[in-house]
Protein backbone atom coordinates (compact mmCIF):
# COMPACT_ATOMS: atom_id res chain seq x y z
CA UNK A 1 0.00 0.00 0.00
CA UNK A 2 0.90 3.74 -0.64
CA UNK A 3 0.02 6.61 -1.24
CA UNK A 4 -0.26 8.47 -4.15
CA UNK A 5 2.71 10.90 -5.52
CA UNK A 6 1.48 14.24 -3.68
CA UNK A 7 -0.32 15.97 -6.07
CA UNK A 8 -0.39 20.06 -6.63
CA UNK A 9 -2.87 21.70 -5.01
CA UNK A 10 -5.42 23.62 -7.12
CA UNK A 11 -6.15 27.70 -5.94
CA UNK A 12 -9.37 26.82 -4.83
CA UNK A 13 -11.85 24.61 -3.74
CA UNK A 14 -14.12 25.52 -6.27
CA UNK A 15 -11.73 24.12 -9.25
CA UNK A 16 -10.51 21.17 -7.24
CA UNK A 17 -11.06 18.04 -8.49
CA UNK A 18 -13.52 15.71 -6.45
CA UNK A 19 -13.31 14.88 -3.38
CA UNK A 20 -10.93 11.62 -2.98
CA UNK A 21 -10.96 9.26 -0.61
CA UNK A 22 -14.06 6.96 1.67
CA UNK A 23 -15.04 10.02 3.39
CA UNK A 24 -16.48 10.92 -0.11
CA UNK A 25 -20.15 12.54 0.32
CA UNK A 26 -20.01 13.03 4.19
CA UNK A 27 -20.59 17.06 5.07
CA UNK A 28 -18.68 17.92 8.57
CA UNK A 29 -19.52 20.96 10.17
CA UNK A 30 -16.21 22.32 11.69
CA UNK A 31 -17.40 24.92 14.69
CA UNK A 32 -14.81 24.41 16.77
CA UNK A 33 -11.68 26.71 17.17
CA UNK A 34 -8.11 25.68 18.01
CA UNK A 35 -6.74 22.09 18.10
CA UNK A 36 -8.51 19.40 19.44
CA UNK A 37 -11.79 20.13 17.43
CA UNK A 38 -10.64 21.87 14.30
CA UNK A 39 -7.76 18.44 14.15
CA UNK A 40 -10.65 15.89 14.39
CA UNK A 41 -12.07 17.62 11.24
CA UNK A 42 -9.12 17.58 9.25
CA UNK A 43 -8.25 14.41 9.58
CA UNK A 44 -12.01 13.54 8.54
CA UNK A 45 -11.25 16.12 5.40
CA UNK A 46 -8.03 14.26 4.57
CA UNK A 47 -10.02 11.27 3.87
CA UNK A 48 -12.75 12.91 1.61
CA UNK A 49 -15.18 14.75 3.72
CA UNK A 50 -16.59 17.85 2.81
CA UNK A 51 -15.37 19.91 5.80
CA UNK A 52 -16.64 23.45 6.12
CA UNK A 53 -14.82 25.86 8.50
CA UNK A 54 -17.75 28.19 10.31
CA UNK A 55 -15.63 31.10 11.64
CA UNK A 56 -16.72 34.14 13.39
CA UNK A 57 -16.83 37.11 10.79
CA UNK A 58 -14.91 39.89 12.92
CA UNK A 59 -13.17 37.17 15.50
CA UNK A 60 -11.15 34.19 13.30
CA UNK A 61 -9.89 31.05 14.70
CA UNK A 62 -7.19 32.28 16.51
CA UNK A 63 -4.96 29.21 15.36
CA UNK A 64 -4.63 31.31 12.34
CA UNK A 65 -2.27 33.69 14.21
CA UNK A 66 -0.11 30.98 16.56
CA UNK A 67 3.33 30.07 16.09
CA UNK A 68 5.72 31.17 13.15
CA UNK A 69 4.27 33.00 9.73
CA UNK A 70 5.66 34.27 6.94
CA UNK A 71 4.94 37.22 4.83
CA UNK A 72 1.62 37.99 7.01
CA UNK A 73 0.28 34.59 6.94
CA UNK A 74 0.29 31.86 9.58
CA UNK A 75 1.83 28.44 8.75
CA UNK A 76 -0.15 26.43 11.57
CA UNK A 77 -3.42 27.58 9.73
CA UNK A 78 -2.02 26.00 6.26
CA UNK A 79 -1.84 22.69 7.67
CA UNK A 80 -4.38 22.84 10.23
CA UNK A 81 -6.95 24.68 7.32
CA UNK A 82 -6.01 22.16 5.03
CA UNK A 83 -9.29 20.21 2.73
CA UNK A 84 -11.44 22.53 4.75
CA UNK A 85 -14.15 25.46 3.18
CA UNK A 86 -14.07 28.40 5.13
CA UNK A 87 -17.24 30.68 5.92
CA UNK A 88 -18.01 33.07 8.43
CA UNK A 89 -21.32 33.36 10.90
CA UNK A 90 -22.13 34.80 14.25
CA UNK A 91 -24.04 32.32 15.61
CA UNK A 92 -25.41 34.49 18.16
CA UNK A 93 -27.40 36.62 15.48
CA UNK A 94 -30.82 35.54 13.81
CA UNK A 95 -29.51 35.63 10.91
CA UNK A 96 -26.08 33.16 11.97
CA UNK A 97 -28.36 30.97 13.67
CA UNK A 98 -30.79 30.64 10.49
CA UNK A 99 -27.64 29.30 8.21
CA UNK A 100 -26.21 27.05 10.69
CA UNK A 101 -29.56 24.84 11.35
CA UNK A 102 -29.73 24.92 7.09
CA UNK A 103 -26.15 23.83 7.33
CA UNK A 104 -26.53 20.99 9.93
CA UNK A 105 -29.70 19.40 7.77
CA UNK A 106 -27.50 18.73 5.13
CA UNK A 107 -24.20 17.58 7.32
CA UNK A 108 -23.62 14.21 8.77
CA UNK A 109 -21.39 15.87 11.29
CA UNK A 110 -20.54 18.65 13.59
CA UNK A 111 -17.54 19.46 15.44
CA UNK A 112 -18.20 22.55 18.24
CA UNK A 113 -15.95 23.38 21.15
CA UNK A 114 -17.59 25.99 23.08
CA UNK A 115 -18.44 26.17 26.68
CA UNK A 116 -21.17 23.58 27.69
CA UNK A 117 -24.42 25.59 27.46
CA UNK A 118 -22.81 28.29 24.67
CA UNK A 119 -24.87 26.41 22.18
CA UNK A 120 -27.96 26.51 23.98
CA UNK A 121 -27.81 29.89 24.89
CA UNK A 122 -28.29 30.73 21.08
CA UNK A 123 -30.85 28.18 20.47
CA UNK A 124 -28.94 25.55 18.30
CA UNK A 125 -28.44 23.09 21.00
CA UNK A 126 -28.79 19.38 20.70
CA UNK A 127 -32.82 19.82 20.54
CA UNK A 128 -32.83 22.29 17.73
CA UNK A 129 -29.69 20.88 15.68
CA UNK A 130 -31.22 17.20 15.83
CA UNK A 131 -35.01 18.49 15.08
CA UNK A 132 -33.22 19.77 11.99
CA UNK A 133 -31.33 16.81 10.86
CA UNK A 134 -32.06 13.36 13.21
CA UNK A 135 -29.41 11.87 11.99
CA UNK A 136 -26.58 14.35 12.71
CA UNK A 137 -23.87 13.23 15.27
CA UNK A 138 -22.52 16.33 17.44
CA UNK A 139 -19.20 16.18 18.71
CA UNK A 140 -18.58 18.64 21.29
CA UNK A 141 -14.91 18.74 22.48
CA UNK A 142 -13.96 20.58 25.95
CA UNK A 143 -11.32 20.21 28.70
CA UNK A 144 -13.84 18.61 31.04
CA UNK A 145 -16.83 17.59 29.40
CA UNK A 146 -20.43 18.14 28.76
CA UNK A 147 -21.13 17.54 32.98
CA UNK A 148 -19.49 17.67 36.28
CA UNK A 149 -18.03 20.59 38.44
CA UNK A 150 -15.17 22.00 36.39
CA UNK A 151 -17.52 21.46 33.03
CA UNK A 152 -17.68 25.15 32.54
CA UNK A 153 -14.38 25.69 33.23
CA UNK A 154 -11.97 27.43 30.92
CA UNK A 155 -9.42 24.94 29.76
CA UNK A 156 -6.44 24.14 27.34
CA UNK A 157 -4.50 21.02 26.12
CA UNK A 158 -1.91 21.99 28.81
CA UNK A 159 -4.18 21.58 31.75
CA UNK A 160 -4.80 18.12 30.13
CA UNK A 161 -1.06 17.15 30.07
CA UNK A 162 -0.96 18.15 33.96
CA UNK A 163 -4.07 16.49 35.44
CA UNK A 164 -3.64 13.40 33.28
CA UNK A 165 -0.91 12.16 35.11
CA UNK A 166 1.28 12.73 31.79
CA UNK A 167 3.61 15.82 33.28
CA UNK A 168 3.57 14.24 36.76
CA UNK A 169 5.63 11.25 34.86
CA UNK A 170 7.69 12.96 32.47
CA UNK A 171 10.82 14.90 33.40
CA UNK A 172 14.46 14.32 35.48
CA UNK A 173 13.89 12.43 38.50
CA UNK A 174 14.96 15.32 40.42
CA UNK A 175 13.49 18.06 37.83
CA UNK A 176 10.22 19.43 37.77
CA UNK A 177 6.99 17.83 35.67
CA UNK A 178 7.54 18.46 32.44
CA UNK A 179 4.73 19.90 30.06
CA UNK A 180 5.20 19.37 26.20
CA UNK A 181 6.48 22.17 23.92
CA UNK A 182 3.47 21.37 21.68
CA UNK A 183 -0.42 20.30 21.76
CA UNK A 184 0.14 16.69 22.44
CA UNK A 185 -3.48 16.66 24.13
CA UNK A 186 -5.13 18.45 21.71
CA UNK A 187 -3.68 16.18 18.86
CA UNK A 188 -4.48 12.74 21.08
CA UNK A 189 -7.79 14.13 21.25
CA UNK A 190 -8.48 15.51 17.90
CA UNK A 191 -7.56 11.77 16.97
CA UNK A 192 -9.84 10.41 19.43
CA UNK A 193 -12.58 12.97 18.40
CA UNK A 194 -12.52 11.44 14.84
CA UNK A 195 -12.58 8.00 16.40
CA UNK A 196 -15.70 9.04 18.30
CA UNK A 197 -17.42 10.78 15.02
CA UNK A 198 -16.74 7.26 13.07
CA UNK A 199 -18.16 4.78 15.43
CA UNK A 200 -21.00 7.45 16.39
CA UNK A 201 -22.12 7.04 12.18
CA UNK A 202 -21.25 3.55 12.52
CA UNK A 203 -24.47 3.43 15.08
CA UNK A 204 -26.20 5.65 12.60
CA UNK A 205 -25.81 3.14 9.99
CA UNK A 206 -27.44 0.62 12.48
CA UNK A 207 -30.61 2.67 14.22
CA UNK A 208 -31.21 5.73 11.83
CA UNK A 209 -30.21 8.10 14.33
CA UNK A 210 -27.74 10.31 15.10
CA UNK A 211 -26.16 11.07 18.80
CA UNK A 212 -23.78 13.46 20.64
CA UNK A 213 -19.84 12.55 21.07
CA UNK A 214 -18.81 14.53 24.53
CA UNK A 215 -15.39 14.32 24.28
CA UNK A 216 -12.98 15.66 27.42
CA UNK A 217 -9.37 16.23 26.09
CA UNK A 218 -8.52 15.40 30.21
CA UNK A 219 -9.65 11.68 29.16
CA UNK A 220 -7.43 10.69 25.74
CA UNK A 221 -4.78 11.72 27.90
CA UNK A 222 -5.34 9.56 30.53
CA UNK A 223 -6.02 6.72 28.11
CA UNK A 224 -2.68 6.93 26.61
CA UNK A 225 -1.13 6.60 29.98
CA UNK A 226 -1.72 2.77 30.06
CA UNK A 227 -1.98 0.42 33.19
CA UNK A 228 -0.91 3.59 35.78
CA UNK A 229 -4.09 3.68 36.97
CA UNK A 230 -4.62 0.06 37.70
CA UNK A 231 -1.50 -0.39 38.95
CA UNK A 232 -2.37 2.30 41.93
CA UNK A 233 -5.48 0.01 42.02
CA UNK A 234 -4.14 -2.78 42.67
CA UNK A 235 -0.43 -2.11 44.13
CA UNK A 236 -0.99 1.58 45.24
CA UNK A 237 2.18 2.57 42.72
CA UNK A 238 2.53 5.67 41.75
CA UNK A 239 4.68 6.28 38.44
CA UNK A 240 7.81 8.42 39.51
CA UNK A 241 9.62 9.83 37.02
CA UNK A 242 12.44 8.45 35.76
CA UNK A 243 14.19 10.63 32.63
CA UNK A 244 13.93 8.34 29.59
CA UNK A 245 14.52 5.60 31.66
CA UNK A 246 11.55 2.88 31.95
CA UNK A 247 10.06 1.36 35.17
CA UNK A 248 9.25 -1.81 32.61
CA UNK A 249 12.26 -2.60 30.51
CA UNK A 250 16.50 -1.88 30.30
CA UNK A 251 18.06 -0.75 28.26
CA UNK A 252 15.82 1.88 27.45
CA UNK A 253 17.65 5.32 27.43
CA UNK A 254 19.10 8.05 24.81
CA UNK A 255 22.53 7.52 24.81
CA UNK A 256 25.44 10.08 23.16
CA UNK A 257 27.93 8.95 20.72
CA UNK A 258 31.08 9.54 19.51
CA UNK A 259 30.52 11.92 17.11
CA UNK A 260 28.02 13.61 18.98
CA UNK A 261 24.57 12.40 17.94
CA UNK A 262 21.83 11.05 20.50
CA UNK A 263 20.31 7.60 19.58
CA UNK A 264 17.42 6.08 21.54
CA UNK A 265 17.65 2.25 22.47
CA UNK A 266 14.69 0.12 23.40
CA UNK A 267 14.33 -3.38 24.51
CA UNK A 268 10.67 -4.35 25.52
CA UNK A 269 11.23 -8.09 23.69
CA UNK A 270 13.63 -10.21 26.45
CA UNK A 271 15.38 -11.47 22.59
CA UNK A 272 16.46 -7.86 21.81
CA UNK A 273 17.54 -6.99 25.06
CA UNK A 274 19.86 -10.31 24.87
CA UNK A 275 21.19 -8.83 21.43
CA UNK A 276 21.86 -5.58 22.64
CA UNK A 277 24.14 -6.88 25.98
CA UNK A 278 25.79 -9.05 23.46
CA UNK A 279 26.58 -6.30 21.08
CA UNK A 280 28.32 -4.42 23.39
CA UNK A 281 30.07 -6.87 25.01
CA UNK A 282 28.69 -7.92 27.86
CA UNK A 283 27.07 -11.24 27.29
CA UNK A 284 27.44 -12.16 30.93
CA UNK A 285 24.29 -10.05 32.13
CA UNK A 286 22.11 -12.30 29.95
CA UNK A 287 22.54 -15.21 32.67
CA UNK A 288 22.28 -12.89 36.20
CA UNK A 289 18.23 -14.36 37.11
CA UNK A 290 16.95 -10.74 37.15
CA UNK A 291 17.74 -10.11 33.62
CA UNK A 292 15.44 -12.37 32.36
CA UNK A 293 11.96 -10.20 33.21
CA UNK A 294 11.83 -6.49 32.00
CA UNK A 295 10.89 -5.63 35.60
CA UNK A 296 13.84 -7.03 36.76
CA UNK A 297 16.25 -5.50 34.22
CA UNK A 298 14.62 -2.50 34.99
CA UNK A 299 15.73 -2.28 38.65
CA UNK A 300 19.68 -3.15 37.39
CA UNK A 301 19.31 -0.09 34.85
CA UNK A 302 22.43 1.66 36.48
CA UNK A 303 24.44 -1.26 35.51
CA UNK A 304 23.35 -1.71 32.01
CA UNK A 305 23.11 2.17 30.87
CA UNK A 306 26.81 1.97 31.91
CA UNK A 307 27.81 -0.63 29.68
CA UNK A 308 25.65 0.11 26.64
CA UNK A 309 26.25 3.81 26.93
CA UNK A 310 29.82 3.35 27.03
CA UNK A 311 29.94 0.93 24.11
CA UNK A 312 27.94 3.22 22.10
CA UNK A 313 30.31 6.47 23.01
CA UNK A 314 32.98 4.87 21.78
CA UNK A 315 31.31 4.55 18.04
CA UNK A 316 29.94 6.89 15.66
CA UNK A 317 26.14 7.21 15.12
CA UNK A 318 26.18 5.49 11.75
CA UNK A 319 28.04 2.76 13.17
CA UNK A 320 26.32 2.33 15.96
CA UNK A 321 23.05 2.45 13.83
CA UNK A 322 24.72 -0.19 11.25
CA UNK A 323 25.68 -2.61 14.64
CA UNK A 324 21.95 -2.82 15.52
CA UNK A 325 20.70 -3.29 12.70
CA UNK A 326 22.88 -6.48 12.12
CA UNK A 327 22.29 -7.41 15.45
CA UNK A 328 18.47 -7.25 15.31
CA UNK A 329 18.53 -5.03 18.05
CA UNK A 330 16.17 -2.00 18.64
CA UNK A 331 17.83 1.43 17.86
CA UNK A 332 16.69 5.14 15.98
CA UNK A 333 18.42 8.29 15.69
CA UNK A 334 17.04 10.67 17.40
CA UNK A 335 15.67 13.56 15.13
CA UNK A 336 14.90 16.61 14.69
CA UNK A 337 12.43 18.00 12.03
CA UNK A 338 15.24 18.30 9.64
CA UNK A 339 16.18 14.47 9.90
CA UNK A 340 12.64 14.01 9.54
CA UNK A 341 12.77 15.61 5.95
CA UNK A 342 15.73 14.29 4.72
CA UNK A 343 15.21 10.34 6.25
CA UNK A 344 14.86 7.99 3.49
CA UNK A 345 12.03 5.67 5.44
CA UNK A 346 9.91 8.76 5.70
CA UNK A 347 10.34 9.31 2.37
CA UNK A 348 9.57 6.03 1.00
CA UNK A 349 6.42 6.29 2.80
CA UNK A 350 5.54 9.98 1.70
CA UNK A 351 5.04 11.29 4.71
CA UNK A 352 6.07 14.76 4.15
CA UNK A 353 4.21 15.86 0.91
CA UNK A 354 4.94 18.86 -1.22
CA UNK A 355 1.59 20.99 -1.74
CA UNK A 356 0.69 23.97 -3.67
CA UNK A 357 -0.43 27.29 -1.88
CA UNK A 358 -2.18 30.19 -3.25
CA UNK A 359 -0.34 32.77 -0.66
CA UNK A 360 2.77 30.62 -0.11
CA UNK A 361 3.91 28.49 -3.77
CA UNK A 362 5.08 25.03 -2.44
CA UNK A 363 4.37 24.24 1.07
CA UNK A 364 6.14 20.93 2.45
CA UNK A 365 3.62 19.63 5.67
CA UNK A 366 2.71 16.16 7.17
CA UNK A 367 0.53 14.01 4.52
CA UNK A 368 -2.23 12.00 5.19
CA UNK A 369 -2.20 10.16 8.49
CA UNK A 370 -2.30 6.55 6.85
CA UNK A 371 -2.30 4.87 3.61
CA UNK A 372 -5.71 2.44 1.85
CA UNK A 373 -5.12 0.76 -1.01
CA UNK A 374 -8.19 1.37 -2.52
CA UNK A 375 -9.37 4.76 -1.40
CA UNK A 376 -6.60 6.80 -0.39
CA UNK A 377 -7.04 10.16 1.61
CA UNK A 378 -4.81 13.06 -0.19
CA UNK A 379 -4.10 17.13 0.62
CA UNK A 380 -6.44 18.77 -1.74
CA UNK A 381 -5.54 22.06 -0.91
CA UNK A 382 -4.22 24.08 2.34
CA UNK A 383 -5.77 26.23 4.67
CA UNK A 384 -7.87 29.09 3.11
CA UNK A 385 -8.26 32.41 3.46
CA UNK A 386 -11.03 33.57 6.16
CA UNK A 387 -14.52 33.26 4.72
CA UNK A 388 -13.38 33.07 1.07
CA UNK A 389 -16.25 30.27 0.38
CA UNK A 390 -19.20 31.85 2.26
CA UNK A 391 -21.13 33.21 -0.85
CA UNK A 392 -20.03 29.76 -2.65
CA UNK A 393 -21.65 27.82 0.68
CA UNK A 394 -24.72 29.77 1.47
CA UNK A 395 -25.52 29.41 -2.16
CA UNK A 396 -25.28 25.78 -2.36
CA UNK A 397 -28.34 26.18 0.46
CA UNK A 398 -30.12 27.97 -1.99
CA UNK A 399 -29.75 31.54 -0.46
CA UNK A 400 -29.76 33.94 -3.44
CA UNK A 401 -27.32 36.91 -3.59
CA UNK A 402 -29.47 39.43 -2.21
CA UNK A 403 -30.34 37.68 0.85
CA UNK A 404 -26.49 36.95 1.21
CA UNK A 405 -25.70 40.18 0.69
CA UNK A 406 -28.38 41.35 3.61
CA UNK A 407 -26.95 38.48 6.25
CA UNK A 408 -23.84 40.73 5.26
CA UNK A 409 -25.19 43.83 6.71
CA UNK A 410 -26.80 42.22 9.19
CA UNK A 411 -23.36 41.33 10.68
CA UNK A 412 -24.44 37.73 10.40
CA UNK A 413 -21.84 36.69 8.09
Amino acid sequence: MHRPHPQEAAPSPSDAPAPAGPLAGMRVLDLATLFAGPGAATLLGDFGADVIKVEHPRKPDPSRGHGPGRNGVGLWWKHLGRNKRNVTLDLSTPGGREVLLKLAGTADVVIENFRPGTLEKWGLGWEELSAANPRLVLARVTAFGQFGPYARRPGFGTLAEAMSGFAATTGEPDGPPTLPPFGLADAVAGLATAYAVMAALSGRDRTGAGQVVDMAIIEPMLAVLGPQLLWYDQLGYVQPRMGNRSANNAPRNTYRTADGSWLAVSSSAQSVAERVLHLVGHPEFTEEPWFATGTGRAAHAEEIDKVVGDWIARHDRDEVVAAFEAAQAAVAPVYDVRDVVADPQFRALGTVARVEDEDLGTLRMQNVLFRLSATPGAIRWTGRPHGADTAEVLAELGLTAPRIAELRAEGAL
